[in-house]
């Protein structure tokens, strides 16, 4: 057995409530009376006030990339498609233009952001967010959570913007985990005119990615139109042996109905394959290098290293592997995870009066997820000392959300209710490797054989009413208030469908139902324009997470290893709640946009598990272990000084502080008072973008302050700067190719050696943990571009 070691995970399932919708900040920019036209959103291994916005760093057409939230009262930024992919290659995930956002951290070992196991994303300090496109709560965006992950959920160029709410969010976003922050993503619709778009990107590492775009143009006198799409990313790991694929398709129907009703339905089908990367200790990476990752393709290494795990004749470790704190766990076989979405929707909006709106919103979606790995500590039936195994899950849900928005006076009244009905299940199976010299190992990609033996298989039902009521008062020509509250009722049961004792040592495992209630969780948020281009904004909410379930000790209410354990969960263990504040300073004007925001967060009744055993067998119990206080500043600004140049500048401090100190049972390990970990306390962005004629050039950089990988702080991860580098030249028309583009780009320009993504496999109390991930080296990539 691999050396024991204690591990303390922050659970990362939450979700958190947008920002006010739409709707709310449409009108608070209007005169009343008028109705505006608005849009209405665990682990499974080891998630006008204006009439014109003013933006705040430049795209490739001269545009802006967001806005600071002007007129809105509470802090929110948007991204055009235009904006997003002006600094990205197409293809990577919209979580990296989100990056450049004052407050969010993202991190990715894969450049692209197709390997989901390897990458982070976080806004101000808070990890797995609330999640929407047009409207359908896509839910959990963790490694192969309950949900469907937003770069899988649709092609990044089918993106017409996103809208990122960084405190509070607001009451009527379908997102019942709701802790500190939302990112609200709409599709394009389909164009007027019959054509397409077609891109084409050439890259390191064997890099293609291909995307078609297809507009049937208006059809009939209705006006229906619809969109269809196909995109395919494909790389190379960019150190050790495998690829990254992904393939989608994008449909999108615009129906209107009548002179007041407008139909639009989405579809998106996927599927992925990811050789996911090895995760890091300080340890390996001091011992053998940034560089080290699975024993894929030679088996040998992987089946001797299992006979000397096992202690059978013939075991032996890797060149320089004897040196490590736990060599057997350092590099296994492969790690690959598959996937499979099918989500799809459909809206519609009804201008009933002139003072009164109905939006409705059906959908569903399911999901089929593998995350497999080579299991040094498991035996075959043929006397393999390995395991190929498989933590997977299959997922369906559906739900509705519905509203009425109701005019009367200064006054915008909205409430709304949304149920949603999820039926997963997750299950750990094992798959035999054969005897070395006598076949190949298991291709869980391409020919994945029957399992073994299925160890455990839980079933999930969760039942989830949200309502809200919310009113959006503009007092004044120059205040605005939004008061509101939401109310949720929610139940959990589970039901077991598989229980091998021989792998659980359980006759039965827990079985029962949680229910997380809340009959008022409260928000009101106020802007003042106190001057011309100058305003203050305030909000505050109360948010809470509703509790998921996973399988056997991973960690959740259900996941217990005995039936008196979840019993007690159930009585004791409280739902995570975050008491948000935010008081900002905007400036907006033609030449500069300024920002300045201060937030305040209580997050009380943390929940976390204790971890006992290796990486791949631990058991784990829940409980709330206290509760962390966190203070903030964002601050940015952008100058825009002449035409074409722009010039930005932010940087975000946060300081988020562990309440209380922890104790296991055996050991009380002093937290309280440091740094909350996987978040830097400092970040500094900043931005160089240049457009002149058909030409455009900018340069962007990063500061990614020092992050800590232990709950007591000993150990961390150093700051690190990174520096991409993007230029490119519209040619123009040629006979039918329209707006023929080239575009070049470069990440990691000064090749720097980095941790990206940590805390994938949790965090240590104290000491080093194999829980990181090394960030990609320079890349490069080359894009051609046209419409038609």
């Amino acid at each position: 057995m691999s050396r024991r070691r204690l591990t303390y995970l922050l659970a990362t399932s939450m979700l958190v409530c947008p920002g006010l919708d739409a709707v709310a900040q449409t009108a608070a920019s209007q005169p009343a009376g008028k109705a505006p036209h608005a849009v209405h959103g665990t682990a499974a291994r080891r998630a006008p006030a204006a009439a014109r916005s003013v933006a705040y760093h430049g795209d490739s057409q001269g545009e802006s990339v967001g806005v600071v939230g002007h007129g809105s009262t509470r802090q929110e930024q948007t991204l055009t498609t235009a904006q997003l992919m002006s600094r990205m290659v197409p293809g990577t995930t919209p979580l990296k233009a989100l990056g450049t956002l004052p407050g969010v951290s993202f991190n990715s070992s894969d450049p692209l952001g197709v390997d989901l196991w390897s990458q982070s994303f976080y806004v101000r300090g808070f990890s797995a967010l609330g999640f929407t496109l047009d409207g359908i709560p896509l839910g959990s965006q963790g490694y192969g959570g309950l949900g469907a992950n937003i770069n899988t959920a649709i092609s990044n160029l089918n993106i017409a913007k996103v809208t990122v709410s960084q405190g509070a969010g607001a009451v009527d976003v379908p997102a019942a985990n709701n802790l500190g922050g939302v990112m609200q993503f709409y599709s394009i619709d389909p164009s007027d005119r019959r054509g397409g778009t077609l891109s084409q990107t050439f890259g390191s590492n064997q890099a293609y990615q291909t995307f078609v775009r297809l507009n049937s143009g208006v059809l009939n006198p209705s006006g229906t139109k619809f969109f269809v799409s196909y995109s395919r990313t494909d790389e190379n790991k960019w150190k050790g042996y495998g690829s990254q694929f992904l393939q989608q398709v994008n449909f999108k129907l615009v129906q209107p109905i009548g002179q007041s009703t407008k139909m639009t339905a989405f579809f998106d089908w996927d599927q992925s394959e990811a050789d996911t990367y090895g995760d890091l200790s300080k340890n390996i990476i001091n011992t053998l290098g940034y560089r080290v990752d699975y024993y894929k393709p030679d088996y040998a290494a992987a089946y001797r290293t299992a006979l000397f795990a096992h202690g059978l004749p013939g075991g032996s470790l890797p060149p320089g592997y004897a040196g490590l704190d736990d060599p057997i766990d350092a590099s296994v076989y492969d790690g690959p995870a598959t996937g499979h979405d099918y989500l799809g929707g459909i809206k519609f909006d009804s201008q009933l009066t002139d003072k009164l709106r109905w939006q409705t919103m059906l959908y569903a979606h399911g999901k089929s997820w593998n995350a497999f790995w080579s299991n040094p500590w498991v035996t075959s039936p043929n006397g393999a000392p390995l395991v190929e195994q498989n933590e997977g899950s299959r997922q369906v849900r559906a739900g509705l959300d519905t509203g009425l928005t109701y005019h009367i006076a200064h006054h915008m009244v909205n409430l709304g209710v949304w149920y949603e009905n999820s039926q997963p299940q997750d299950f750990y199976k094992f798959y035999q490797e054969p005897i070395l010299g006598q076949g190949t190992p298991v291709d869980p990609v391409n020919a994945l054989p029957p399992a073994f033996a299925e160890q455990w298989r839980y079933g999930y039902r969760y039942d989830l009413v949200q309502t809200h009521l919310q009113d959006t008062y503009r007092v004044t020509r120059n205040l605005t208030i939004n008061a509101g509250f939401r109310s949720i009722l929610y139940t959990g049961t589970n039901h077991i469908i598989e229980n091998d004792p021989a792998y659980t040592g359980m006759a039965t495992l827990p079985t029962g139902s949680i229910s997380n209630n809340a009959a008022f969780l409260p928000q009101f948020s106020i802007n003042y324009r106190f001057l011309p281009h100058h305003e203050v904004f305030f909000d505050f909410a109360e948010n809470m997470s509703v509790m998921t379930g996973s399988g056997y000790n991973q960690g959740s209410p259900w996941g217990g290893p005995t039936q008196a354990a979840f019993d007690y969960t159930k009585t004791h263990l409280k739902p995570e709640t975050a008491y948000v504040y935010e008081l900002g300073y905007r400036y907006t004007s033609p030449w500069a946009v300024g920002l300045l925001a201060l937030y305040h967060t209580d997050y009380l009744h943390r929940q976390g598990s204790v971890n006992l055993g290796s990486i791949y067998n631990s058991v784990s119990v829940l409980e709330n272990v206290g509760s962390v206080n966190m203070n903030g500043v964002d601050a940015s600004l952008n100058l825009m000084p002449i035409r074409g140049l722009s010039i930005y500048n932010s940087i975000s401090y946060n300081s988020s502080r562990y309440a209380n100190n922890l104790n296991t049972g055996d050991v009380v390990y002093d937290i309280k008072g440091k740094q909350a970990v996987n978040y830097p306390e400092l970040m500094y962005k900043g931005s160089l973008s240049y457009t002149y004629r058909g030409a455009f050039a900018h340069i962007d950089t990063m500061m990614m302050g020092r992050r800590y990988l232990s709950y007591t702080n000993d150990v961390s991860v150093p700051h690190y700067w990174l520096t991409n580098l993007g230029a490119g030249y519209h040619f123009g028309d040629y006979s039918v190719l329209k707006n023929v583009t080239a575009s070049f780009n470069v990440y990691n320009l000064t090749n720097i050696k980095y941790i990206a993504n940590m805390g994938e496999l949790g965090n240590s109390f104290s000491g080093d943990d194999q829980s990181m991930q090394a960030g990609a080296p320079r890349q490069l990539y080359g894009t051609i571009s046209t419409n038609f």
